[in-house]
């Protein structure tokens, strides 16, 4: 049984840090080309995902890696690249589909460290900069393009591959779109759209398309929401990316709970681990840490 009333406010906890060794490629080079300009001065860590083992999966954006982390906290390089990782998920067969703004989608194989492209254009353009993806149950992957969008080019798009191979553009008029959730019959899709410091609620209809698009939450800050997951309950979290917490809102919007960082205020992705999935690991890429929450619904 789920608690009707959690609590306001909930704690944090770090698990884990990027270790000083790994703040930077021993080669010192910026793999992203948005950071060719020296900053950030440390990695940046976003899309944790779990593997059958427990292991803890996480992207470094400007330095084209991807880490392993163990569930004793201990960290290693599993692949090394030219690219801008982003997002990351994890498929059935245990590959892993990764949203790289440099690259486009990829397929890992975290085994060999090897990576193959899976969609670089749409309609012979090439993508803007894809941010993250996710991956419906009957194969169809979600991802957003975000590029430099915002508020001044609301041209962001959210686009859906079908495992058949089919791209349909959902969305095409984004303000940033970044992190995306499915509720759990699937015919709603959430967006945190950034540069509108708001998560969108978008209706899928059967045949891949959407409409009556609204605003599900609206936030306040200089960056705004990253990461969303939705829990058993139906609870949407959304990582925010200025204001150094997750908030919680109950199905129809209201803000239940704030899940707050015991480190710094760039909070950007959450994933649920733990034997019994209640466990929120949280990434907060200001300090380079991987904080952890007790949740009281599993994920």
């Amino acid at each position: 049984m789920y608690l009707d009333n959690p609590p306001k406010i909930v704690p944090t906890r770090v698990f884990s840090e990027v270790p000083e060794a790994l703040r930077k490629r021993p080669d010192g080079v910026v793999a992203g080309g948005r950071w060719q300009d020296g900053s950030p001065p440390h990695s940046l860590i976003e899309g944790p995902c779990f593997d059958e083992a427990g292991n803890l999966h996480l992207v470094d954006i400007p330095y084209g890696r991807i880490f392993k982390v163990s569930p004793k906290g201990e960290w290693t390089v599993l692949v090394e690249y030219d690219g801008e990782p982003n997002g990351l998920r994890r498929l059935p067969d245990g590959k892993m589909l990764v949203a790289d703004y440099k690259q486009g989608i990829l397929r890992l194989n975290p085994e060999t460290g090897t990576l193959a492209p899976v969609v670089s254009r749409y309609r012979s353009e090439r993508l803007k900069g894809p941010n993250d993806l996710i991956v419906a149950r009957n194969g169809d992957v979600y991802f957003t393009d975000q590029g430099q969008t915002g508020l001044h080019d609301p041209t962001g798009r959210v686009f859906r591959l079908r495992a058949d191979g089919q791209l349909d553009c959902v969305l095409a008029n984004g303000a940033g779109p970044n992190g995306l959730a499915l509720s759990a019959d699937e015919k709603i899709l959430y967006v945190a759209m950034t540069r509108d410091n708001a998560v969108w609620r978008v209706p899928l209809l059967p045949d891949g398309t959407t409409m009556k698009v609204g605003r599900f939450s609206s936030y306040f800050g200089i960056v705004g929401p990253d990461g969303i997951l939705i829990d058993r309950a139906g609870n949407i979290l959304v990582a925010h990316a200025s204001l150094g917490c997750v908030f919680v809102h109950d199905r129809y919007g209201e803000l239940i709970a704030r899940i707050v960082s015991c480190r710094g205020r760039t909070v950007t992705n959450l994933a649920f681990g733990g034997a019994d999935r209640k466990t929120l690991f949280i990434t907060e890429s200001e300090t380079g840490s991987v904080l952890v929450a007790d949740w009281y619904v599993p994920g």
